[in-house]
């Protein structure tokens, strides 16, 4: 089951994921209508579900003229329903939907804000909740349910890609090197994230085992990540939201 990394707009990602066995064909939020349906058209690929991770504009802004080349139903949380497009299957964090897919909470960045695992693909998609070498501004929620939005997905297994919602990794990492990552991992990624954008190639797919080596959101219980945060000695949400707060002044 290839998944199709699509960039939109200036640095968002949509996801496709097909499966070659039932033809069925499943996009991950809807940035933007033009890329999406080109690469439909240049694979061949029927539109069989739609899949949105929360109500941002730039998550869902290319639904409509999606929907009118493409006809499918849309799936997206029931507590948030009044402020996503229009749905034809709402669902609860902890459902399983068609095509193998977990939905898990995933709120911080908005209140209703979801990821969907896929187990078969050893892969989650998380919008903008853990991020490549980062996690995505609380705009609603709060240092805490970040704290435990990141804490669930890091519970994944180890070799778990990670797809999030827009390309900020070169700029995420810039950022995490202030917090005592792993300095072998941090110089490599370092050297990678030029020839990746030399190439055009994305960013997102890390797994969850060398983001527990960059990604400061998911070392905040450690000591040297704590001291450089200005909080040594503090439990983990604390670092969190500290690492958070100077991210957002950065």
């Amino acid at each position: 089951m290839p998944i199709e990394i699509i960039r939109c707009l200036q640095d968002n990602y949509a996801y496709l994921l097909h499966d070659e066995a039932t033809g069925e064909t499943t996009l991950i939020d809807a940035p933007e209508a033009p890329p999406i349906l080109a690469a439909l058209r240049a694979r061949g690929w029927a539109l069989t579900r739609v899949l949105i991770t929360h109500h941002h504009w730039d998550h869902v802004e290319g639904l409509a003229a999606i929907l009118a080349e493409a006809p499918a139903p849309v799936f997206g949380a029931r507590a948030d329903a009044h402020r996503l497009p229009p749905l034809d299957h709402a669902f609860e964090p902890g459902d399983r939907l068609p095509g193998g897919v977990e939905v898990l909470d995933a709120p911080g960045h908005t209140v209703g804000h979801v990821a969907f695992h896929v187990p078969a693909l050893h892969a989650v998609f998380t919008a903008d909740s853990l991020m490549t070498h980062g996690c995505g501004r609380l705009f609603e929620g709060t240092p805490d349910q970040m704290f435990e939005t990141i804490a669930r997905l890091d519970a994944l297994p180890a070799d778990t890609r990670v797809y999030s919602g827009h390309d900020y990794a070169a700029a995420n990492l810039a950022f995490a090197a202030r917090f005592a990552p792993d300095p072998a991992a941090l110089a490599e990624r370092q050297a990678a994230l030029p020839v990746l954008a030399r190439k055009g190639l994305p960013t997102t797919g890390t797994t969850l085992a060398s983001e527990r080596l960059l990604n400061p959101y998911l070392r905040c219980h450690l000591p040297q990540v704590a001291a450089a945060a200005g909080l040594a000695g503090a439990d983990a949400r604390s670092v969190l939201a500290e690492i958070r707060r100077q991210k957002d002044n950065a």
